[in-house]
């Protein structure tokens, strides 16, 4: 269920697999996504387990309708209607889980431990080029972060990631480092490089997990398998 987990002072960070959860093909096991059209008691269990797995209960994890935009929503607490559409969560709540769903998009967690804010953000190629992560880093610096760390999540890789030539290009003309050539010598897009580029030049520390959802089995994969689940990147401060 969990991987890749980590810490930053009292801020977790962790990505998800596939397994332990309860979905039935093509979701299976431990899909959290409820737009993809598993059976939806299914995905509420997943997250309760999901929520249970990193000691918190299930209101405390706090997900987003996401739109590959680059919005951005401050949490101060459960949603009281539907999750807005957003692309990138910001909370200053310590016992708040904030959760990015992906399935070949780049999950992207931020946080200041000193200044005790944490951020996720959701990083397609449409977010890439539209500044999600920046965004998210600007309204983190308007509740006071000021030094920041941050996780990088599975995600395609630039040598699987095929792409139009005159996309490559429309990307690249704003995140240059996104530039990829794929295994068959094709054009191609590297968006977790152009999002640790973002990064990085806003002053983060930055921490990739290097693995390639189209490779790992143990990811859900889109581009792979079409009909498929959705993983989660999580991070949340522990209460005092």
């Amino acid at each position: 269920m969990l991987r890749n987990t980590s810490a930053a002072g009292p801020v977790r960070f962790a990505f998800t697999d596939r397994h332990d959860g309860v979905s039935v093909a093509p979701y299976d096991e431990l899909n959290l996504g409820g737009h993809v059209g598993d059976d939806p008691q299914a995905v509420g269990r997943n997250r309760a387990l999901l929520a249970e797995a990193i000691g918190l209960a299930p209101g405390a994890v706090t997900y987003m309708n996401q739109v590959h935009g680059n919005a951005v929503a401050v949490v101060d607490g459960p949603w009281t209607g539907p999750a807005p559409e957003a692309d990138a969560l910001v909370t200053t709540r310590p016992g708040r889980a904030l959760a990015v769903l992906v399935a070949d998009c780049v999950p992207v967690l931020l946080a200041d431990p000193e200044a005790g804010v944490v951020a996720v953000a959701h990083a397609g190629r449409p977010g890439l080029k539209a500044g999600v992560v920046p965004a998210a880093i600007a309204a983190m610096r308007d509740l006071g972060a000021r030094k920041l760390v941050a996780r990088v999540g599975p995600s395609v890789c630039g040598r699987c990631y095929e792409v139009p030539d005159a996309m490559r290009a429309d990307v690249a003309a704003v995140v240059p480092e996104s530039w990829s050539v794929t295994r068959q010598g094709t054009a191609g897009l590297d968006v977790a490089a152009g999002v640790v580029a973002q990064l990085r030049a806003a002053g983060a520390a930055v921490e990739t997990v290097p693995t390639c959802t189209i490779e790992d089995p143990h990811s859900y994969s889109y581009r792979r398998d079409g009909t498929t689940g959705r993983f989660a990147g999580v991070a949340w401060m522990s209460q005092a």
